[in-house]
């Protein structure tokens, strides 16, 4: 299994360059224009905000550890064992939040940094960077998906646990007919060798957690790093509330995508534990940094509107691509139209639910 602890070890250096990006953003540019002061009013409370931001990091992380947990503790939740319909229900419900999350938070969230009138005219009003770097995000996580799933090939899976013995068995072998390896469900009946198709489909689910898990990973730790800096009470409130919605069945899809993937106990707590501790360390980090950090100094306003794109991009890559797509077009659901419909109702709800968080956070 040493290309499995290769690729995590190149996604965690990944996740430490992007926090150390982040961490250099706390120097505001000697000259800034008036109307790009530190923001100032009723709701700019700092005594106040400091519990506030402590609340946080206690509530996000235990809803975070529920979040990702559950779906790992089949025996305690037989239904959301990945043979179940309601594990698929949960699953799309998950994918529309993040779909949500990088179409209605993060990419609008870049648009206004990389346009403020904080920035200087040439380039940042000439060229829309938003749209681009999540478009080349988007395109880069393809790469990595792609590769990952090249390499993962060719070194064999060397010792793969078949997913029919494993706690996250794929749907039955008589289902499985008509698909070819990739796991999709295109009804020219080719028919594979079983041991082929649940080895490329368990391949598809390793790639697919750990691109997911990277692309969640950096962008809590820059919403993290926001919130802990800010010493806005109101905006506080409102992303407590919403952090700790999105954090819980964020969570569920990826830890569906984890339990899915077979990992070991070990790769499994290292996942949940990523996931769980990102958006807390952000923000503790931010509270350290709210002295000298300025949320409309360009330099901060450049770095996080950058990251923030290409988070965007990756998260609706891998929402429209690796979950909802691989679900939607697979075997499970293209041989049932009724839950197909409830999938879809579940997307459309998840998507819904994180829109109107969008008023206030």
């Amino acid at each position: 299994m040493a290309i499995n602890a290769l690729i995590v070890n190149k996604l965690l250096k990944l996740c430490i360059f992007f926090l150390a990006i982040s961490l250099l953003v706390h120097r505001a540019h000697a000259v800034v224009r008036e109307d790009c002061v530190a923001e100032s009013g009723s709701c700019i409370d700092k005594s106040e905000a400091q519990p506030l931001k402590i609340i946080a990091i206690v509530t996000i992380l235990v809803t975070s550890m529920i979040g990702v947990s559950a779906p790992l503790f089949t025996k305690a939740f037989p239904a959301l064992h990945p043979d179940r319909d309601l594990f698929v229900i949960v699953k799309a419900f998950a994918a529309g939040i993040i779909l949500a999350t990088g179409f209605m938070h993060v990419l609008p969230d870049s648009f206004d940094m990389l346009s403020s009138s904080c920035l200087s005219e040439n380039p940042w009003h000439k060229f829309p960077f938003t749209g681009f770097v999540a478009m080349l995000s988007a395109i880069l996580t393809l790469m990595v998906d792609s590769l990952a799933t090249s390499i993962y090939s060719k070194k064999g899976l060397a010792g793969v646990i078949p997913a029919h013995q494993g706690e996250g068995a794929s749907p039955e072998p008589d289902r499985e007919m008509g698909v070819i390896a990739a796991g999709h469900f295109h009804g020219h009946h080719h028919v594979a060798p079983k041991g082929d198709l649940v080895t490329s489909q368990l391949l598809r689910y390793r790639v697919v957690a750990m691109v997911l898990e990277l692309g969640i990973v950096v962008h809590s730790v820059v919403i993290g790093l926001s919130m802990g800096a800010s010493n806005n009470v109101c905006t506080i409130k409102g992303l407590v509330a919403a952090l700790c919605f999105h954090q819980m069945f964020e969570g569920m899809g990826l830890g569906g995508c984890i339990l899915q993937a077979e990992y070991k106990l070990m790769k499994k707590l290292v996942m949940v534990f990523f996931f769980s501790v990102t958006t807390p360390l952000g923000i503790a980090i931010g509270m350290g940094l709210s002295n000298t950090y300025r949320e409309n100094s360009p330099t901060a306003l450049i770095t996080v509107g950058l990251l923030n794109a290409s988070s965007s991009g990756l998260l609706i890559y891998m929402a429209l691509v690796d979950l909802l797509a691989a679900d939607f077009m697979g075997v499970k659901l293209q041989t049932s139209v009724k839950l197909q419909i409830k999938s879809y109702a579940a997307v459309l709800l998840g998507a819904g639910g994180m829109s109107v968080m969008a008023k206030w956070a």
